[in-house]
């Protein structure tokens, strides 16, 4: 962690923030991405194709090129959230977490003590630039870290200011496409149980003053998102793109031979 998470700042200072999901792992595809304009990409480990420690040629062509990487880890495992950390990233996304403790538990591996439990070995880390930056452990890690939780089950709802509460979380990440499953509406994210149930979501978040962040879904565009408190929107996702593109270009050509 050579440099500040600008990320963070820019979302602490009130500024809503659009992003790109990589799931195709590849270093050119994250480069296109930030050149394309998008400032921000999540690389996404845990439906992706890359894996945690394939994660890193991505983050730095991601930084390379003038962009800000995110990581969504595979889960929340002491394991997992420290070889990401020690491998230098500072922006996590954790799927799946259920309650406090265990927001507390994920927290808890990615705080040095006294805060946390996290493992140390600060001066060989790239997170530290291998040594350079001297103060990583007792401050830098804890000031530039940004950790997201994702509520993606209706059980999960009213856990959300406990996990609010909990030392080192810094965002309430709504997955709206889970959310609807868990509740018997998989791929019916506009059905009034779940429309119910995420706005139940935003208010607790709001009440407690955690930053909120989702994905585009249903009719839902970024300045909605925004409207509703939003302050994180992942929306353009490079498979998708490349599908339709390809798709668009292919009715374009059997049109023309037609």
């Amino acid at each position: 962690m050579t440099r500040r998470n600008t990320l963070k700042t820019r979302l602490q200072s009130g500024e809503t923030i659009a992003a790109a999901w990589l799931d195709l792992g590849s270093p050119d595809v994250a480069e296109l991405l930030v050149h394309a304009g998008w400032d921000v990409v999540v690389v996404d480990c845990e439906h992706g194709t890359a894996a945690i420690d394939q994660a890193i040629p991505l983050i730095r062509a991601i930084e390379a090129a003038g962009g800000v990487a995110v990581l969504r880890v595979p889960d929340g495992s002491d394991t997992v959230l420290k070889r990401a950390l020690d491998r230098g990233a500072h922006s996590l996304m954790v799927p799946m977490v259920q309650n406090a403790e265990m927001a507390r538990t994920i927290a808890q591996s990615c705080l040095y003590p006294p805060r946390g439990q996290r493992g140390y070995a600060a001066p060989i880390l790239r997170a530290s630039g291998y040594g350079a930056v001297t103060d990583y452990a007792r401050d830098r890690a804890h000031d530039e870290l940004l950790l997201m939780v994702q509520i993606e089950h209706v059980d999960a709802i009213e856990e959300i200011p406990h996990m609010a509460a909990v030392d080192g979380v810094d965002m309430i990440f709504i997955g709206p496409n889970d959310l609807a499953a868990s509740m018997g509406h998989l791929e019916n994210m506009d059905h009034p149980e779940v429309i119910a149930a995420i706005k139940r979501a935003e208010m607790l978040a709001q009440e407690a003053g955690v930053m909120l962040g989702t994905v585009l879904w249903s009719d839902r565009t970024y300045r909605s998102l925004d409207q509703a408190g939003y302050k994180l929107v992942v929306g353009a996702c490079d498979v998708a793109m490349l599908a339709n593109a390809a798709r668009e270009a292919r009715v374009a050509a059997a049109s023309m031979l037609a």
